[in-house]
């Protein structure tokens, strides 16, 4: 092939890759992903509020942990039924970078190797996704912990 053809193939490929690319606004992206994941984040303050007067003699660290399950386990039940999907494709960071997004990450993994067994498929493929933030989480708290402990001479 010589060099002008291939240019030529080229410049048709691109045209054509710039066609079907589907196109999207930074600003709507950035606006979508602020109101769901602060969506999100409100609805966690009220389901705390509202646990936080069902329950008042629980302590903030139970009643944290009440919300963050309930967060957790709506998040699960939203990805068993598809709606969690509808919510990221257009919430983007805003709908992963909350607990629900990890929630969501770790069932629809097990959903989608549940053929595999339970063993094998589930168990295997949810501890995929928990495996690295859990070697990344103790690997830089380490990290900032060493840098803090050089800084200011103690922890």
């Amino acid at each position: 092939m010589n060099v002008n053809a291939e240019e030529e193939r080229n410049k048709r490929y691109g045209k054509y890759v710039t066609a079907i690319t589907p196109t999207t606004s930074f600003w709507k992206s950035l606006w979508n992903s602020f109101w769901i994941g602060g969506l999100t984040c409100c609805i966690g303050q009220g389901l705390f509020d509202l646990f936080k007067l069902a329950f008042p003699s629980l302590s903030q660290d139970m009643l944290g942990n009440i919300t963050s399950m309930t967060l957790i386990t709506v998040a699960i039940l939203f990805t068993g039924f598809g709606f969690y999907d509808v919510i990221a494709r257009r919430g983007g960071a805003g709908s992963f970078l909350p607990i629900t997004g990890f929630a969501n990450a770790m069932s629809s993994a097990s959903m989608e190797f549940k053929t595999e067994g339970l063993i094998f498929g589930t168990s295997v493929k949810l501890f995929s996704v928990v495996g690295p933030v859990v070697v990344n989480g103790i690997v830089w708290s380490t990290v900032a912990g060493l840098i803090h402990l050089i800084l200011f001479g103690r922890v």
